[in-house]
This record gives structure tokens, sequence and C-alpha cells, in this order.
């Protein structure tokens, strides 16, 4: 699943190529919004929520969707087709003079009035790429269930927006706890929130995911993926081991060395 900076990056991707612009080509092709005619509209901005994208138009209206597992925006020259996709997994055409942006398989489009769409993202937790960046809120959110396994908190959307797991595992390492540590026993949560806030914001702007500040294949991340390899900090072999309760379960890597065994790790 995309990550906060990915979906940060495509939303001001999205923004500078058609905020302020009228729409001279929306397709819409999900059932629910087939007939929906927007063309003519201007695109006041398009912004992310979490791993959500708002895209605002000036008629009052926002255009909601969501990247899941397999969506993407991609962005070619008016009169041209973004290549890559097939035309089968195209869910939305939005475009005009200069830009077109295809949504393949985007996911939860949906059209609701902008002074509502808090019905859509307001159960959301603090955004960590987002104005309403609250680390304070953050933790007051993580320690609501302290029971619950650490590694799973952070991917819950409802405490912080942003993360997935591949920044769940890198902070969890960058900050030497265990995936499994019930919260009320990590001992510093707000260094958590801070460290996710910071390597968010330090891959924002590219494409590209660092989390070490190397470019070298393989060492980009310190345990994400990297099952079986060397621990790039003390040569420990990196594990590998589902966490969570189905559908929501997800591979966690950690290091068994640098972030010693607390319940149910071992």
């Amino acid at each position: 699943m995309p990550e906060g900076d990915t979906v940060w990056l495509t939303a001001h991707r999205l923004d500078r190529a058609l905020a302020g612009r009228p729409l001279r080509v929306a397709d819409l092709r999900v059932p629910a919004l087939a007939t929906v005619d927007l063309v003519g509209c201007t695109v006041v901005t398009v912004v992310a929520r979490g791993k959500h994208l708002l895209t605002r138009l000036d008629t009052g209206l926002t255009l909601h969707s969501h990247l899941r597992m397999d969506g993407s925006w991609h962005l070619s020259r008016s009169g041209t087709r973004a290549r890559g996709h097939p035309d089968h997994m195209i869910r939305a055409l939005l475009g005009n003079d200069d830009w077109l942006a295809t949504g393949y398989r985007v996911h939860d489009l949906e059209l609701v009035e902008t002074v509502h769409e808090e019905r859509l993202v307001g159960h959301l937790g603090p955004d960590l790429l987002g104005p309403d960046w609250d680390p304070d809120e953050a933790v007051r959110r993580l320690l609501a269930q302290p029971a619950v396994a650490v590694g799973e908190a952070l991917l819950d959307q409802r405490n912080l927006a942003g993360i997935g797991n591949l920044y769940k595992c890198e902070v969890l390492f960058c900050e030497r706890v265990n995936p499994w540590t019930p919260v009320a026993d990590v001992p510093e949560p707000r260094r958590l929130v801070t460290t996710a806030h910071r390597l968010l914001r330090a891959n924002r702007d590219h494409p590209e995911q660092s989390t070490t500040g190397r470019s070298r294949g393989g060492e980009q991340h310190w345990v994400y993926e990297r099952g079986g390899a060397a621990c790039l900090r003390c040569r420990t072999p990196i594990r590998r081991e589902l966490q969570g309760e189905q559908p929501r379960q997800r591979s966690t890597y950690w290091c068994p060395r640098c972030q010693p065994a607390g319940l149910g790790a071992e």
C-alpha cells in the first residue's frame, strides 16, 4: 500500500497540473458517477489527507479517491495517454488544456460537498504531512489502547495518518522497539511519532524512499523487505513474521538483536 509520502507527492503533482484551471476532460468510470459531468469545473486544489486524495472544485464539490494497494495517478500531456497500464484499469480521467491526469485502479471514488469532507476523512488521526500534524494528539491516541501491539497501533490511521508497513517497520527499528511490544510498554512513544514525521518529510518530495540515507540497492531500508539479510547495524539476520488479524495482517520485519523481543515475537 502506498505510504503517506507517496500520496502527498501524488497530490502535490496533481495540484501543480490541475489547480486553477477548468476541466476539459472529466470521465469517472465507476457506476455511481458515470453520468456526472464535471467539464467546465475549475480545480481549486488537490490535497492529501493521510492516504486519501481530495480534489476540490469551485462548485463546492470534492472528488475523493484512495490508492489502497494498487491504485495510482499518472500525468501526461493533454491529448496523450499515460503509458504502462491498460485502458481497462482506468477509473478516472481529469484533464485541462495542458495536462491529463489518469487514475488507474483508484478506489473509493466519491463526490461530496467540500464542507462535508469530514464524513470521509474525519476519523483519521493527525496527518504526519498535513497542517494538522500534532504529535501530542498522536501520542494520546496511541496510548488510548495500551494493550495493542505497537506495530499494529502505528498502522491504525485513526491514531496517526500516513504510516504504512514500510515506515512502521523502519520507525520501530530506528527506535529499537520490538513490533510486538504493547503500546503501554513503549518507553518513549513520542520518539516514535517524531521519527515517523522526520522520515516521511525526508522522503515526500521524491518517489524514491530511503530511511537509511543510502541509495544503493538493498541498503535503502534498515529492515523492510530484508528478511534473512544481515542487519545493517549489527549483521544479525533480519526476521519476518506476519502481524495482525486478517484482513489487516502485514509482514513485519525486525532485527531480533537491535529490537529485543517483547511479547509474542519469538
